[in-house]
């Protein structure tokens, strides 16, 4: 899985929405299914392509499915947005720093 495939997968409106749900904890299709706007059948299929993005994970549960989040899956997307923060701090605090040197040499 990339990020690229785990944010495709969450550009669907009703996908996400069933992603956030399982932030609660672990659930079965018809929970979830109760829980958002869209069929039993329609939940499958987001769950489906959200699995294949690698960013849920299922087990059996008798004759039922539980799906909860992947943290594997998602600590690929953070480490992609934690690219950019550690990007935006280095910047931050050059800037600092070369504010900091030019003020002392402005100062008698």
């Amino acid at each position: 899985m990339t990020y690229a495939t785990a944010f495709a997968a969450l550009a669907d409106p009703s996908r996400r929405m069933v992603f956030e749900h399982l932030r609660a904890g672990p659930s079965s299709v018809g929970d979830l299914a109760r829980r958002v706007p869209v069929s039993r059948p329609a939940v499958s299929q987001h769950l489906k392509v959200l699995k294949e993005a690698g960013l849920v994970t299922d087990r059996a549960d008798g004759t039922r499915r539980v799906y909860s989040i992947d943290p594997h899956g998602l600590a690929e997307v953070r480490a992609w947005l934690d690219q950019f923060w550690d990007e935006a701090l280095a910047a931050f605090q050059a800037e600092a720093e070369r504010t900091a040197i030019a003020g002392k040499e402005g100062t008698p």
